[in-house]
């Protein structure tokens, strides 16, 4: 199809998320407005437009792609997924009570109030570089298909097309912030369903397929085995390391992920953010099933047309991520070709502007001390977050280019990979900070503890093999790394007096 008809598509998608930005911020545009959205959104767009952001372009490509991946993968990610959604519970039913009760703006705020200031600047660096990381990595994803697919047509380097991106999420999130993104982040929701359901429709139809259909053939294919319990110690697809790892980042890249949370705590009060958070898990679960389902359909797909995995332009190796837009760009074309790329354009940047949005509230909260500087003026504190909100973006591009010129996997992969690092120190810091009411912590040595736990997990995770006899290492790696952490703020603290 068209590069100048797909991407004419795309503006006009863009041009009508800065309308909307217009219409939620034109009569209010302060920091009430943009970090918290003044705690008055509705819980359903909350939790509807919370699906867009937790799914990304990450699940848009990789996930289906990873079905039929060479280290067999097939529906195993929905072992994660559900562990995924006990960990929603446990957010929702203990660390958003704890939110509330506190008052929070910044979630980073638990930790200053029990181990101290450096541990609470400590946890807020670490989501700082955690989600500087993550939304990068979703960014890159969709960038490395528009560039394939449009831009190098046009002749439009790299890294421009990441500036042109970023520009268009500044555009219509630098004013309201919060208040905005509920509501685009529902529409682009809107449109990353939509998508799915559309596509599947499209891959059925040229498979002669109705529905029933398809679903028996994906269950009889060699694509949909989910439960992987053979090899325990060798095999990183056991349903105990898959699950009990999605557990755990879901705690830490959701529960104590300020983007995240900082919808919930929108919200008007306890009980509405619990209801979107329990709507939100059972229509995340059911909608990654559709997905994994896409990625069977398409590899059906691939098989009977002769189309094989695309090659990486660099590396010259099959990317499985370039997969569902090769095949619904280069061979559907059309209608199906517009509702991938719009799908793909709503998922992506739907989890990238809260993001940005998240990584300037918590800068300015946890180190610029917005709500408790009461020697400047609104204007003046709304200035200095706009700097804050351009210096992440131009930080994002880096290490969207960074990331471009090393990564040779599977974009999913490296996502959970990165998080088993950076969020599990998170994890030790807000599990002892529920334990050191009854200890005081040396809160300058935070830091190195923070910065030792990841560490050691490295090389655990490098000679697990040789230190565990063949044990080999996958999402669960976070709660070693987080244990580490609990343990090794143990280690500097001691007993309060009586």
């Amino acid at each position: 199809m068209s590069p100048v008809v797909l991407l004419s598509f795309i503006i006009g998608y863009f041009l009508m998320l800065i309308v909307v930005s217009y219409l939620t911020s034109r009569k209010s545009s302060d920091n009430a407005t943009f970090f918290i959205a003044n705690r008055s959104s509705r819980w359903y767009l909350v939790a509807f437009g919370m699906i867009g952001t937790a799914l990304s372009g990450v699940t848009f490509i990789s996930v289906p792609g990873e079905v039929g991946n060479l280290a067999g993968s097939q529906f195993r990610y929905f072992q994660f997924v559900l562990g995924n959604a006990v960990g929603y519970f446990v957010v929702a039913g203990i660390l958003l009570p704890l939110y509330y009760k506190m008052h929070l703006i910044s979630i980073y705020e638990v930790i200053e109030r029990t181990l101290g200031k450096v541990s609470h600047k400590t946890a807020a660096a670490i989501f700082l570089i955690s989600r500087t990381i993550g939304s990068a990595f979703r960014l890159y994803l969709v960038a490395i298909v528009l560039q394939r697919f449009i831009f190098d047509e046009m002749g439009v380097p790299f890294w421009l097309t990441i500036v042109i991106c970023l520009l268009l999420i500044w555009g219509y999130t630098f004013r309201g912030g919060l208040k905005t993104i509920i509501i685009t982040d529902s529409l682009q929701t809107f449109f990353l369903v939509t998508s799915v359901f559309l596509s599947i429709y499209f891959i059925c139809n040229s498979l002669h397929l109705n529905i029933g259909e398809a679903f028996k053939t994906v269950k009889e294919s060699n694509y949909s085995k989910i439960f992987f319990t053979e090899h325990f110690s060798t095999n990183k697809f056991h349903f105990t390391k898959q699950f009990l790892g999605g557990i755990f980042v879901t705690i830490g890249m959701f529960g104590l992920d300020q983007d995240l949370m900082q919808k919930n705590l929108s919200c008007k009060n306890l009980k509405e953010s619990q209801k979107n958070m329990l709507t939100f898990t059972f229509v995340f679960v059911l909608i990654n099933l559709f997905f994994l389902s896409v990625g069977a359909l398409l590899y059906i797909y691939a098989k009977k047309m002769g189309i094989a995995i695309p090659l990486d332009t660099v590396t010259h190796q099959p990317r499985t991520d370039y997969l569902f837009p090769e095949i619904a760009l280069n061979h559907f074309k059309g209608v199906p070709a517009v509702v991938f790329m719009l799908g793909l354009t709503a998922a992506t940047f739907a989890t990238t502007d809260s993001g940005l949005t998240a990584l300037t509230t918590s800068f300015c909260i946890d180190f610029l001390n917005f709500d408790k500087n009461k020697n400047q003026s609104e204007k003046q504190m709304v200035r200095k977050r706009t700097y804050v909100h351009v210096f992440f973006s131009i930080l994002i591009l880096l290490v969207i280019l960074l990331f471009n010129a090393v990564n040779d996997a599977s974009v999913v992969s490296a996502i959970f990979k990165v998080a088993t690092y950076t969020y599990g120190p998170l994890i030790g810091l807000f599990a002892f900070s529920l334990y050191a009411k009854k200890r005081n912590v040396l809160d300058k040595a935070t830091p190195v503890i923070c910065i030792l736990a990841p560490l050691a997990c490295f090389f655990i995770d490098k000679y697990s093999t040789v230190l565990f006899n063949g044990y080999v290492f996958a999402e669960e790696l976070i709660i070693v790394n987080g244990l580490l952490t609990f343990l090794g703020l143990l280690l500097i603290s001691k007993k309060k007096a009586l």
